[in-house]
């Protein structure tokens, strides 16, 4: 039987991992007064946001654009009892 490859983020999401997007408003580095924005998501364990803190700590050590704030969503998009496991599959012909 054919080993079936599942999905990395299908796992994260069984394990309590969420998707969790951030919008991060940094001023420019040559330009202060102006606000720039990018959106980091990923998935992530809410509240703590292991990943996240991982990635701001990585913008503040190696990237110019000092960072001004940072607004978090998060969504756990699947529970554990969401989902049941298939004993025994099988085809009909």
């Amino acid at each position: 039987m054919a080993r079936t490859r599942v999905d990395e983020g299908f796992l994260k999401r069984l394990a309590g991992y969420g998707l969790t997007t951030a919008e991060i408003l940094y001023r420019m580095p040559d330009h202060p007064a102006v606000l720039q924005t990018y959106v980091w998501q990923d998935y992530d364990v809410a509240p703590d946001y292991p990943a996240l803190r991982r990635f701001l700590r990585f913008w503040r050590e190696r990237l110019d654009g000092p960072l001004h704030s940072v607004t978090v969503a998060h969504s756990k998009a699947l529970d554990a009892g969401e989902v049941s496991f298939v004993a025994e599959l099988g085809r009909l012909h």
